[in-house]
């Protein structure tokens, strides 16, 4: 059975539907492979590769458009459990992703994923017995694990067809030494009401202005939407944590980050948020013609740019510091004592714009690991 899209984004621009689906004969027989088939609605083409799926989305005049609307049920020949590939030279955090599967439904101008994979293609990995053997071996140890599925895909997309989230939370619920984030720009929380979490899944969203989300976010769900997610999650008991990444700079950006910060705090209390992480704008240089081709009418790639210490080209920092501070005073302003992080920033912005560096506190891994402590009431060892 599809899942009626009201019942999963609530919002009236919903993502791409699935209009093919292939799967590898490897894992055809499946169980998971005929519970999605019978949610999509559709009787999946059998292939005896990748490279079958790959070179019928390539053929597609615009590959990225084509392989959002195409699904390959596949299985993840590698680790299941790999580092956040952060850079040295900006500030980590000691993400640890959870590959479940890659690409988005939603179309964001900005989007990496655009261009990391070649060609683009929604896969999801059904070998679910690998990716649990996994994350036993996790949860055996003692040492403290922040784990998210947000970093190659949307962490909530796959609940339209997918029963993941059913075993993943109970999962982490039962054990006491990892946290599972879960990031999304969807409302796709239907299946997380009834699930014992025991706050060790954290769920989280994207935020931007009103105006990015409408113009640069194509098919997410609405700020509103987003926030009133987020407000039954914690209804549910969930932490929460919420990440503006990308801020972007636009005439009166200013003002509008205000009001969303403002918005925010309207919904959810202060003291159910985990973290707040702050991002500007970046991107490697191969994105931008594909940006000019794909959104000819985005002008988001045309500001300040230099090129940083990772070959990103970001905006001149003096100007990004210049919105973190004003974001960050708001939300001081709102939540004095919600913890703020910087997505990939070195330690002078984190001196100029939070008074300290990471360093200084015992390493951002560090303090993000105290806030899964207090707030998620897992032990560190």
């Amino acid at each position: 059975m599809t899942l009626p899209c009201h019942l999963s984004f609530g919002i009236d621009r919903s993502p791409m539907s699935i209009k093919k689906l292939y799967i590898d004969r490897l894992i055809a027989d499946s169980p998971q492979v005929r519970l999605i088939a019978e949610r999509l609605g559709l009787a999946g083409e059998i292939v005896p590769d990748a490279q079958t799926v790959f070179d019928a989305v390539s053929a597609a005049a615009d590959p990225v458009r084509q392989g959002k609307k195409v699904l390959f049920l596949t299985r993840n020949k590698g680790s299941f459990i790999k580092e956040c590939p952060g850079t040295r030279d900006y500030t980590c955090c000691g993400y640890e992703i959870l590959h479940i599967g890659s690409f988005c439904q939603m179309d964001c101008v900005y989007c990496i994923l655009q261009s990391y994979f070649h060609p683009p293609v929604l896969q999801y990995f059904v070998n679910h017995d690998d990716l649990f053997k996994e994350l036993n071996a996790i949860f055996a140890g003692k040492k403290l694990h922040r784990i998210g599925t947000g970093e190659f895909t949307d962490s909530l997309i796959w609940e339209l067809w997918t029963d993941l989230s059913s075993h993943l939370i109970p999962a982490f619920g039962a054990q006491k030494h990892a946290v599972l984030e879960l990031k999304s720009k969807t409302t796709a929380i239907q299946n997380l009401g009834q699930l014992p979490h025991n706050r060790k899944t954290i769920t989280s969203w994207s935020v931007n202005t009103p105006k990015i989300i409408a113009q640069e976010e194509r098919g997410t769900a609405s700020l509103t939407a987003r926030l009133k997610a987020a407000a039954k999650c914690d209804s549910w008991g969930y932490p929460l944590a919420f990440h503006f990444d990308p801020i972007v700079l636009y005439e009166g950006c200013e003002k509008d980050y205000e009001r969303t910060i403002k918005k925010i705090f309207s919904y959810v209390s202060p003291a159910k948020i985990a973290w707040i992480s702050l991002g500007s704008f970046r991107f490697m240089p191969a994105l931008k013609p594909l940006v000019e081709k794909r959104f000819p009418k985005s002008k988001i790639i045309y500001g300040e740019f230099i090129t940083g210490l990772d070959g990103k080209m970001r905006y001149f920092k003096p100007i990004r510091m210049k919105i973190y501070q004003k974001i960050i005073a708001c939300i001081r302003d709102q939540a004095p004592q919600t913890f703020i992080y910087f997505c990939m920033e070195d330690e002078e912005v984190w001196q100029k714009c939070l008074g300290y560096t990471a360093p200084e506190r015992g390493g951002l891994d560090h303090l993000l690991d105290e806030q899964a402590v207090n707030h998620c009431g897992v032990i560190k060892n």
